[in-house]
Parts: structure tokens; sequence; C-alpha cells
């Protein structure tokens, strides 16, 4: 069976906001979506003690390792002097950074919540590789003051297991179970807050995917989408998390790319603005981890070699985006239209009102998305994760 976006209501609200506006009003407020969507800043702030594994998280959600260009220093000994702020490899508005060590010998407490300027950042990643301590819980208190959300992440879970696994009787969940139990116990005093159990070196295991669940449910739109797009492919249930968001963002670029103005499709009186749609394109692909860079990153960190990931890659978007594929995917314009129609009639919109390069543009960037996908689910097969 055919997969039914429309029949998600979040989807079919975006579509129609687009639909009911004069062609000129759809594709300018379009463009300002688009524009926002591009620009919009993220700040990640990560802080806690020192030892913590703090530098090593910041580099895992950037999919990046130590000695990669761009990671962060890592080491037992407190590595960070002052906070430092570090780019996304393929987001430049996402940053995320790796705050001093509270409660160390350069930063106590007191002086740490002075000079640190906390009402910079999004949200709080609070990282503790043991017991959260006295100056966890005091810079929680704090960034709860400022209505900001914070996340107790208990790191090096992975070691935890491993030492108990040498004992008589192991069971790894209750093992778990344990942890999270103990730590609830040590931060009643904050609201008894949510706490991630979480692998720096695998975030397949244990509670990263909740925590990313949970930040979902924090984050304005705009920021969710940053967040999720910035995000390394560790899963499939990720990959479907970000071919879902995009699936949603497709709408705005749509609008902003049925225009009077570049490529006409042919048959029709209209237009499709293609750099626009090869941009996104281009963003989706990195996004999925799929783009050249991304693989060989994947092929160093699974000791592949890259034409062997990239082999598994079947749609028209294995050796890249570019303005050739984005017009090659007009070429079939007689199939897309009649798809169009028959995705689009159905209970939701009047193809009529919502215009031909509307609703073909909008469905050629969803076949995209939905091929992007399926090389991504079938990289990370090959990958072996």
């Amino acid at each position: 069976m055919s997969e039914n976006l429309y029949e998600d209501p979040d989807f079919g609200k975006e579509v129609e906001y687009y639909v009911n506006l004069n062609p000129d009003k759809s594709t300018a407020n379009g463009k300002k979506q688009l524009y926002q969507m591009e620009n919009v800043t993220l700040n990640i702030a990560v802080t806690g003690e020192s030892g913590a594994g703090k530098s090593t998280f910041v580099n895992s959600i950037r999919g990046l390792k130590e000695g990669d260009d761009g990671a962060a220093e890592t080491g037992m000994a407190e590595t960070t002097m002052e906070a430092v702020r570090y780019t996304h490899p393929t987001m430049p508005w996402v940053y995320i950074w790796d705050l001093p060590g509270i409660g160390t010998s350069n930063f106590n407490a007191k002086k740490y919540l002075k000079e640190v300027q906390l009402d910079t950042f999004d949200f709080f990643i609070i990282i503790s590789s043991d017991r959260f301590k006295e100056n966890d819980i005091m810079l929680a208190k704090r960034i709860k003051k400022m209505n900001k959300m914070f996340y107790f992440v208990r790191s090096k879970i992975d070691q935890v297991t491993q030492a108990e696994a040498r004992k008589k009787d192991f069971c790894e969940e209750q093992v778990l179970s344990t942890i999270r139990r103990n730590c609830r116990e040590n931060l009643v005093v904050v609201g008894n807050p949510k706490v991630f159990l979480i692998s720096n070196f695998d975030l397949r295991k244990y509670d990263f995917p909740k925590l990313i669940d949970s930040l979902e449910e924090n984050l304005s739109d705009h920021k969710w989408s940053a967040l999720i797009h910035s995000l390394p492919v560790c899963t499939v249930a990720m990959i479907d998390k970000k071919r879902k968001a995009l699936y949603k963002t497709a709408v705005a670029v749509a609008a902003a790319a049925a225009t009077t103005v570049s490529v006409p499709i042919p048959g029709f009186s209209v237009c499709c603005e293609i750099g626009i749609m090869q941009k996104y394109l281009q963003k989706a692909l990195e996004s999925f981890g799929i783009d050249d860079k991304s693989i060989k990153r994947l092929a160093e960190r699974v000791n592949k070699p890259e034409d062997e990931l990239k082999s598994a890659m079947k749609s028209r978007f294995a050796k890249g985006v570019n303005g050739a594929v984005v017009t090659g995917m007009l070429r079939t314009i007689g199939m897309v239209v009649a798809k169009t129609i028959e995705v689009l009639c159905p209970g939701i919109l009047n193809v009529i009102g919502l215009g031909i390069a509307f609703g073909t543009t909008l469905y050629l960037l969803r076949q995209g998305i939905k091929e992007m996908s399926e090389d991504a689910k079938a990289v990370l097969a090959a990958a072996g994760l």
C-alpha cells in the first residue's frame, strides 16, 4: 500500500494554509518561511562536572569522533577552560557549546553561575558519569528559574554494564533500572526530572532516542527542525523522524518554488524554480547523512570502504544533487501530474485551487525525500548499524 502523507493532520494544515492564499502571497509566504527555517539559530549547552564526558558527547551528537576536523578535545582532565562554541559540520546555525566543568578548581559553582551567560542557550544537557552532585543541582535550579529547559544525562552507561556483566546473574535491565532509580532519588529536589541513560559511543543504545522525543515536545517547530536535521543518522527511527520533518517543511519549499520565473513545467503555462528545489534536496541529502562528506566519515567510523557504502544507494541521488537531476525529475511530468491529482484530491485539497506548479513541486519533493530515506536505510544496513 502506498504511503498517504496527506492523512497527517499537521501536514494537511500546512498545505491548506498555502492553498487558501492567492498565488503571489503563497509564494511570498513560502519564501519567508523557508528563510526562517534556513536561518534559525539553535544554541545547545552541554555542561556538568569535569570528566563526565561532555566533550565526547559534543562530538557524538555532531557525528564526529576525536581527531576529526572541528572535533572537541577530550581527555580525563578538564580540557574545557572556557565556553567553546562548536559549529555543526553541515548546519552553520546550529551551535553546540562545550561549557567548562562546574565545580572545578578553575570554576567553582558560584563563579560559574556568574560568568557563564546561561540566557544565551535554548536548552541545557547536564551530564554526569556518576551520581548527580550538588553543583549539578544548583545549576539546574538556576536554569529552572530562567524558564529554560534542562535534561539530565547519565553518561558512560556502557562502561557500567560491561563491569556488571562480569557478575553472576547479570541482568542489564535491572542494572539500568537501579541507575535510573538512584538518579531520580538524587534529583528529587529539582522536581524529579527525567534522567536519560546514554552511551557517548553508540547513540542507538539506551535512552538517547527518548531524549530526542523529549526535546521534540519542548522546542518550537523551527528549532526542532534544526535539531533533528543536525543529529547523526544512527537508527532507522532517526531516518523516519528526519523524513517526517522534511515532508512538513517541503510545503513551504513548494510554495516558494511555485513561481512564474525560471523553468516551465512541460505542457503547462506554469513554472518551478528549480534552484530552490535543488538547494532543499541538497540539505535533505546532508540531513540523511548520504552526502559525500558524511559517507566518508561513516566509512572511517565503521572501517568500511566508501564505495561499499555508496553502492547501497540506488536512487537518482546516488551521485549527489544537481540541476540536471532536478530538471530530470520534471521530465516525467505526465506521471507527476497524474499522481499529484491522485494524492491531493481525497478529502483535503482542490487541485484547481492548489495550482499545478505547487502540487507538482510538492509531489516531486516528497518523492525525492522518500527515495533519499530509502538510500539512508540501505547505507545504514551496509555499515552494519
